[in-house]
């Protein structure tokens, strides 16, 4: 470990603290001294000091703070622009040498939906640390949107159709989708025996985005423009296992990824309806901010998690 980093400006040494430098990194993404201090795991007080040791080491003031929130000042978003990078690459050299033998160290924070997470990725995750036992992992399930970055996570998995220019995407795979109901649904109601006549089903919408309610499926005809329906319906939820038990309950047609419901499938808890009509694949992939590269932990771990959807049944290609 690294103690410091002597440099010499305007004429006078100093010596910055590479475990202040992270600090500052952590209370300027999560915007609160609390949370920082939370997630570093010291009390408050460690974490004030070591703020104050660096900017009396730089001679700058990097960090407005208030009763409500802390933020980087204008000298401040310059060092946590540099610092980040350049910690990065550090952090990346010292992995290259350390670990040479292909064992992995040190902790590493996952942020992943939550069905994916629970259904498929968390026994995966498992098997990887088995793998490298001196490796620390730390996982978060959600679905929302968030700016993963600022909030201190190394990697997160996204399953969309992602279109971000400041991330950088590392496809993994693709996860089909199925549109499907109960047995009882279909004996109640009849099946759709045509795209259109979703239209007159009730469905079951996804709600965590508000582009989850328009149904998107390929088109034979233009590959480049898929066909869309706004269908309706009574129960919406913004989670897929949600979604998978109301339709078990009859309560409509569903399009859902193939991982959570593949089991039902094989045991006929739910039918697939409209099976020439093929939903749009979403893709999984793995997100890392563009400003610097994967770690060696993020590549090995993006690797494992390629290889492991390649032998799924229900992963496309």
């Amino acid at each position: 470990m690294l103690n410091g980093i002597p440099i010499k400006p305007h004429g006078r040494f100093m010596k910055l603290d590479i475990q202040e430098i992270e600090t500052f990194l952590r209370v300027a993404e999560l915007g609160s001294v609390s949370l920082a201090a939370q997630q570093l795991g010291v009390a408050k007080s460690v974490v004030s000091k070591r703020l104050s040791d660096l900017e009396r080491h730089l001679g700058a003031k990097l960090l407005f703070r208030s009763t409500r929130k802390v933020a980087p000042t204008d000298s401040g978003q310059r060092f946590y622009q540099q610092a980040k990078a350049a910690l990065a690459e550090l952090r990346s050299a010292a992995e290259a040498v350390a670990f040479e033998d292909g064992s992995l160290a040190g902790r590493l924070r996952i942020l992943a939906p939550m069905s994916f997470g629970t259904l498929w990725l968390a026994p995966r995750l498992a098997e990887f640390m088995r793998q490298h036992p001196q490796l620390e992992l730390a996982l978060q399930l959600d679905d929302r949107v968030s700016d993963f970055e600022r909030e201190g996570y190394d990697l997160c998995l996204r399953i969309s159709r992602l279109h971000d220019s400041a991330l950088i995407a590392r496809r993994l795979g693709s996860s089909p989708r199925v549109v499907c109901c109960s047995p009882d649904y279909i004996r109640e109601h009849g099946a759709p025996e045509r795209l259109e006549q979703l239209l007159e089903h009730p469905c079951i919408g996804y709600c965590n985005l508000s582009a989850g309610q328009l149904w998107s499926f390929d088109d034979p005809a233009d590959a480049q423009r898929p066909l869309t329906l706004a269908p309706g319906g009574r129960f919406t939820s913004n989670n897929g296992e949600a979604m998978r038990d109301a339709a078990l309950a009859g309560l409509g047609v569903a399009v859902l990824p193939r991982f959570i419901v593949q089991h039902d499938l094989q045991a006929g808890r739910l039918v697939q309806v409209l099976a020439e009509a093929r939903p749009t694949d979403d893709e999984i992939c793995a997100l890392y901010p563009r400003a610097r590269r994967a770690s060696l932990k993020v590549q090995t771990l993006c690797d494992f998690l390629q290889r492991a959807l390649a032998n799924e049944s229900w992963a496309g290609p």
